[in-house]
C-alpha cells in the first residue's frame, strides 16, 4: 500500500476524536440526536483546525444506518462509503477551482433529485469565499428554500468575504485555534502508535510553528521524520521548519537590550547563514519580547505564553529588562514587520531595526543627539506632577487672597517652589542706560554656541535656557526674556545660574550677572524706557533733535542710539 501523510491517516472519523473544538462537535451532536440539524451550515475559521474534516463527520452521522447516534458507527455502508469518496450523493467542491456560476447552477439544477444511496445529499463547499458574486446569487434561492433532502456545510478561511444574505441563511460555527494541549497530547498518542521517538522539545517547537493547526503539526511532524535519523530532535524540528530556538532568541534579544550593537548583527548574520527567514525572525522577536512583559506582569499565566517556555534562565533574565524598552522595541519590530511585505529586500529592514534598537531606547528629542538616552520614568513624572499640581493652588491662592501675606506663609510657599529674586522694574530701567545694542548683538551671535556649551555641561539646564532668550545687555548684566514661567524659575535656581554665567562669561570676557525677565513685563519696560529716554532729550534741548528725527524716519528709533558727550 502506498504511504500516507500522518494528517490523512490520523484524519478524525468521529466527533470524540476532533480536539480543541468541542463547543461546535457538542452542538452538532445534540442536533443529530433530536434530528434538528439545520439545512445549511458555515463553518469558518483558521486553516487546519478540523472544519472539512467536522463536514465529512457530519455527513456521515446524519446518513449512519443506526442514527440518531452521537458519532457515526463507521461500520455500515454508508459510513464506509462516504469516508471512502464512494457516495455519490456526499458531494465534496472545492470553490477555489470551481467559482463560476455555471458550476453552482449545476449543483441547483442537481438538488430536486432524491439521493440514491443515502437519506440526505450533503453538498460540502470548501473555500466557499472563492466563489463569484454570480455564483453566490445562483446559491442564494437554493440556500433559502432547498428540498427536506438537502444539506449545505460551507467551510471557509475567510468569512468576511462572504455576502451576508448567504451568512443569514447558514448556522455559522467559529472554529478557534487548537490549544498547545491538546496538540501536545495529540502529537503525543500519534507518535506511540507509530513508535517514533521524538523529544519533548521538538513537540513544543512543531506545535510553536504549526500556530494552532493540527494538519500543519501533522504536516510537520511528517517531514522532520523524514529528515531525522533515528530520534526526532530540536534541531531536526528547526533546521525543517527554519524557526529559531528559545536559546537563540534568548541570546539576540540580550544582545539588543544590552545596547551591545556588534554582537547583535553577528547573531542576526549567523541565523541568515542558517536559513532563518527575517519576516519569521521578527515575528519570533516580537512574541518573545510579548512574552517577557507577560512574564513580568503576570508570572503565573505560563499557559498565555507563545514562544517561550519557563525556564530558570528564561525567569532570570525576564525581570532584568525595562518595560520601556520591551514596548519601544514591539513597536519598532512591528513597524519593521510591515514594511517587509512590500520590499524584496527584508533583511535590511531587521538590521535597520535592531539598529535602533541598539542604540536607544527611544527616539532622540529635537536638538538631542542620537548617543543620548534620555529616558523619563514613572517617579519623575509623579513628581513633576505634583509641582504642577503646587503651582496651580498657589496661583489660585494669590488670586484670591492678594499678594500680601503673613510671614510664615511666604515661608510656606517658598518651600514648596523656587521663587527667582525678583528684580523692580526701575532698578531694570537704571541697568537698561549702560545697555548697548553693540554688547546684545555680541550676545546674541554667540549664543547658539552657549547654548552648545551649557548643554555639554548639563543637558536639563540647556532644555530649559531654549526658551529665553537676551533683550538687552552690558558689560554688567545680561537680560533673558521667558515666555514660561516654570522655565524661568527652574533657570534662576542658583546651581543653574553659575552654570550659565560661567559659560557667558567664558564666550564675552566679562562678569556679566543673569537678569530674567517674562516677555510680557519686557514689552511694558522697553516701551518705557524708550518714552523716558525721548522725554530726557526734549528736556534737555527744549525742542526735538532734528538730526535724531530724521534718523528715525530713515532706520526707526529702535535701531539708534544715542551717545553723550
Amino acid at each position: 500500500m502506498a504511504y500516507q501523510a500522518l494528517y490523512r491517516v490520523y484524519r478524525p472519523q468521529a466527533f470524540a476524536d476532533v480536539v480543541g473544538q468541542e463547543h461546535i462537535t457538542k452542538t452538532l451532536q445534540n442536533a443529530i440526536m433530536e434530528q434538528n440539524f439545520s439545512h445549511a451550515y458555515l463553518f469558518n475559521g483558521p486553516r487546519g483546525t478540523g472544519k472539512t474534516t467536522i463536514a465529512k463527520i457530519m455527513a456521515k452521522a446524519v446518513n449512519c444506518e443506526e442514527a440518531p447516534v452521537l458519532d457515526p458507527c463507521n461500520r455500515c455502508a454508508s459510513c464506509t462509503g462516504i469516508t471512502q469518496g464512494r457516495i455519490v450523493d456526499v458531494v465534496e467542491i472545492d470553490a477555489a477551482s470551481n467559482n463560476g456560476v455555471d458550476e453552482i447552477r449545476d449543483i441547483r439544477d442537481k438538488v430536486k433529485f432524491a439521493p440514491t444511496e443515502v437519506r440526505t445529499k450533503v453538498y460540502i463547499i470548501d473555500e466557499v469565499h472563492m466563489l463569484t458574486q454570480g455564483a453566490f446569487n445562483a446559491l442564494l434561492k437554493t440556500l433559502e428554500e432547498p428540498p427536506a433532502h438537502v444539506m449545505f456545510i460551507l467551510a471557509t478561511t475567510e468569512p468576511h468575504k462572504i455576502p451576508l444574505t448567504i451568512i443569514s441563511r447558514c448556522q455559522r460555527f467559529d472554529f478557534r485555534r487548537i490549544s498547545k494541549k491538546a496538540m501536545l497530547d495529540r502529537l503525543q498518542i500519534i507518535c506511540t502508535e507509530e513508535n517514533i521517538k521524538v523529544e519533548e522539545k521538538a513537540l513544543h517547537m512543531l506545535i510553536q510553528v504549526a500556530d494552532g493547526g493540527m494538519r500543519d503539526a501533522l504536516s510537520l511532524l511528517d517531514q522532520a521524520i523524514s529528515f531525522a535519523e533515528e530520534e526526532v530532535t530540536l534541531e531536526d524540528v528547526l533546521t525543517v521548519t527554519g524557526a529559531v530556538s528559545q536559546t537563540a532568541l534568548s541570546e539576540l534579544a540580550d544582545a539588543i537590550l544590552s545596547g551591545k550593537l556588534e554582537e547583535t548583527i553577528r547573531f542576526i548574520d549567523q541565523l541568515m547563514n542558517q536559513g532563518k527567514e527575517p519576516v519569521r525572525l521578527v515575528e519570533d522577536l516580537i512574541y518573545y519580547f510579548r512574552d517577557i512583559l507577560l512574564f513580568q506582569q503576570a508570572p503565573n499565566l505560563d499557559e498565555v505564553l507563545e514562544r517561550v517556555q519557563l525556564t530558570e534562565e528564561f525567569k532570570e533574565k525576564a525581570v532584568q529588562y525595562p518595560k520601556e524598552k520591551l514596548f519601544y522595541s514591539i513597536q519598532k519590530l512591528s513597524e519593521a514587520q510591515n514594511e517587509m511585505k512590500w520590499t524584496n529586500h527584508p533583511r535590511v529592514f531587521l538590521e535597520v531595526a535592531c539598529i535602533q534598537l541598539v542604540q536607544g531606547q527611544g527616539p532622540p528629542s529635537e536638538g538631542q543627539p542620537q548617543s543620548v538616552k534620555a529616558t523619563i520614568d514613572d517617579q519623575q513624572v509623579i513628581q513633576l506632577q505634583q509641582k504642577v499640581n503646587q503651582l496651580e493652588a498657589l496661583i489660585q491662592s494669590l488670586q484670591e487672597q492678594g499678594v500680601k501675606g503673613s510671614d510664615e506663609e511666604r515661608k510656606k510657599n517658598q518651600a514648596t517652589r523656587h521663587v527667582p529674586q525678583q528684580v523692580s522694574q526701575q532698578k531694570i530701567l537704571e541697568l537698561l542706560k549702560s545697555a548697548s545694542k553693540n554688547h546684545l548683538m555680541q550676545l546674541t551671535n554667540q549664543w547658539a554656541e552657549i547654548l552648545q556649551d551649557i548643554k555639554k555641561q548639563k543637558i536639563t539646564v540647556h532644555a530649559w535656557l531654549k526658551d529665553g532668550e537676551p533683550v538687552a545687555c552690558s558689560n554688567d548684566f545680561f537680560l533673558i526674556a521667558f515666555n514660561n514661567v516654570i522655565h524661568r524659575e527652574t533657570t534662576e535656581k542658583e546651581a543653574h545660574r553659575q552654570i550659565i554665567e560661567q559659560v557667558i562669561a567664558q564666550h564675552l570676557q566679562s562678569s556679566a550677572k543673569m537678569i530674567t525677565i517674562m516677555y510680557n513685563e519686557w514689552s511694558e519696560i522697553k516701551n518705557q524706557f524708550i518714552r523716558e529716554q525721548k522725554g530726557e532729550r526734549n528736556d534737555s534741548n527744549g525742542k526735538s533733535d532734528p538730526f535724531y528725527e530724521e534718523a528715525v524716519k530713515l532706520v526707526g528709533e529702535e535701531l539708534i542710539e544715542v551717545i553723550e558727550k
